[in-house]
């Protein structure tokens, strides 16, 4: 589960202040040094006064069960608070946990919205999510031609051609394209520089 949340993951995608950044980053230090209890320690209060990255974070180490009992639940209302204060990560992972059914009743349209939501912010992981739900024809209409414009668009910014991410996105774009006709990846590529040159307000949804 959270090798899929953290795919495409982006910290510090929310303004912070010099000092909440500093105790944000001693807190993901703790974190990946698998010091949850501190961790914990330096997210909770700013997670509590509103922090999107805190949440975001709490919210996953309560989906992984570091430091805390395993609680889907509890994840889903630490990724609820931020993704309605708009933060893409968060809305990401909400929409992932809609799309399993984890911690919520499982619902492909609301998954799809919230992907939608911060897919049309750039956030890679939710534009790859997007993809795959037009693939599945899960809460949208099956359509490979907008799959594969969501998915061409994650693929060209997960990072380094060398990364997982990219391999990936890379991947599953590839698998698409070869049940495609070469006019319609034509298609899906032009609606993906459109998307991306308009910044997401025309992507022929």
């Amino acid at each position: 589960l959270m090798a899929l949340l953290l795919l495409f993951a982006a910290l510090h995608g929310g303004a912070l202040s010099p000092a909440t950044a500093a105790d944000f980053d001693k807190g993901l230090a703790a974190y990946k040094a698998g010091d949850y209890q501190t961790a914990l320690a330096e997210w909770c209060p700013l997670a509590e006064a509103g922090d999107v990255n805190a949440q975001t974070m709490l919210g996953l180490v309560y989906a992984e069960g570091k430091g805390v009992p395993q609680d889907d639940a509890e994840a889903v209302a630490w990724f609820r608070r931020a993704a309605e204060q708009g933060y893409g990560p968060a809305q990401n992972n909400l929409g992932f946990m809609y799309a399993k059914g984890h911690g919520v009743a499982q619902d492909d349209a609301v998954a799809v919205a919230w992907y939608r939501r911060a897919a049309e912010q750039g956030h890679a992981g939710a534009q790859f999510g997007l993809g795959l739900m037009y693939n599945d024809g899960r809460g949208v209409p099956q359509d490979n031609v907008a799959a594969q414009m969501w998915l061409n668009l994650a693929a060209s910014k997960v990072g380094p051609a060398t990364s997982k991410q990219h391999q990936i996105a890379v991947e599953t774009w590839d698998q698409l394209a070869s049940q495609m006709s070469y006019e319609a990846i034509i298609q899906a590529q032009a609606l993906a520089r459109r998307c991306l040159a308009s910044n997401y307000q025309d992507c022929g949804d």
